[in-house]
């Protein structure tokens, strides 16, 4: 099946927005505003409309893929055949499906609104990081961080109830999507109950029981049509211990970050780390806290399976 960017227009000319998103993600903040101006010129950009599918699991392996705008989610097939939502992604790094013998589970990111995505060969994502190798190894833990979530929400072997794992939901979305301010995380976007009871597997009216009872505890706070989470407070109450607690830099606050404008200079004399990565790339043609640990958690965690929701 061809891939939905061939129906849209595709642009190696990074836009002046690209290079100031790509310096707002924490995953690329080892790397110089040289660099970062060289991996945004290098990244071929692609466009995509809210529910297009933008990378199926086949797809996932020969490139480095960056959501650079909006919000994507990835999605599976659950055992009734539906296709459930299993993670909300940030800007940033896509994370990679597992290699499964079995299509049964067809594993995709999608838009959850309009997104601009861009992608590059791991080869010269490299090349043009041969300055912080450790980069990489941060991908894979990204991989980890997003399945490692999943497993909390959905596996039934550690024994958490719905309304912990709600409580969970809510702390991810805060950490990747909440804007700091006196009450606690605004939600950036207006995620529905369908979408969180997606994420934990369980029926929207049965999750909308529970958020209520969130608001009742004064752990949640309705504000138009999404949320403030009450961060320090839902962790206490579920229990969550003081190490393992979202940092207070693990969702920006209100004020845009300032960026360091580079022309690819430093001191009047040529970055020798963006020439050491242009390098790398002369003579090739060119065309998104720590997690969570609620109590009740086993040591030694089996394998997980993709759960159909609850009645």
């Amino acid at each position: 099946m061809p891939h939905a960017s061939q129906n849209l227009n595709r642009s190696r000319i990074p836009a002046k927005s690209d290079f100031d998103q790509l310096s707002r993600i924490k995953v690329l903040s080892r790397l110089s505003a040289a660099e970062i101006e060289l991996l945004a010129e290098t990244l071929t950009l692609d466009e995509f409309d809210r529910g297009q599918t933008i990378l199926r699991d086949a797809q996932f392996a020969p490139q480095a893929h960056f959501l650079i705008k909006g919000i994507a989610r990835s999605t599976c097939k659950n055992a009734r055949g539906e296709r459930v939502t299993i993670a909300l992604l940030p800007q940033g790094p896509i994370p990679d499906f597992p290699s499964l013998p079995s299509g049964r589970f067809d594993f995709r990111c999608e838009a959850y609104n309009d997104c601009r995505v861009g992608s590059m060969g791991w080869d010269d994502f490299k090349k043009i990081t041969a300055n912080s190798p450790e980069l990489v190894r941060t991908f894979h833990q990204n991989d980890m961080r997003h399945w490692y979530r999943l497993l909390l929400r959905s596996s039934s072997f550690l024994k958490l109830d719905l309304h912990e794992r709600v409580a969970i939901t809510l702390l991810e979305l805060a950490a990747d999507f909440g804007i700091k301010e006196s009450r606690g995380a605004l939600l950036k976007a207006p995620f529905s109950h369908n979408d969180i009871a997606d994420l934990v597997g369980a029926s929207r009216p049965r999750v909308t029981e529970h958020l209520a009872q969130l608001e009742r505890e004064h752990l949640l706070i309705r504000q138009d049509r999404t949320f403030i989470v009450r961060v320090d407070e839902l962790e206490r109450a579920i229990g969550v211990p003081p190490s393992s607690r979202i940092s207070s830099d693990a969702y920006p606050r209100g004020k845009k970050q300032s960026i360091v404008a580079s022309n690819k200079t430093l001191n009047g004399r040529a970055d020798p780390r963006v020439k050491l990565a242009t390098a790398n790339l002369q003579g090739r043609v060119r065309d998104q806290p720590r997690p969570l640990r609620p109590r009740l958690i086993y040591k030694g965690i089996p394998g997980f399976c993709p759960t159909s929701k609850a009645r």
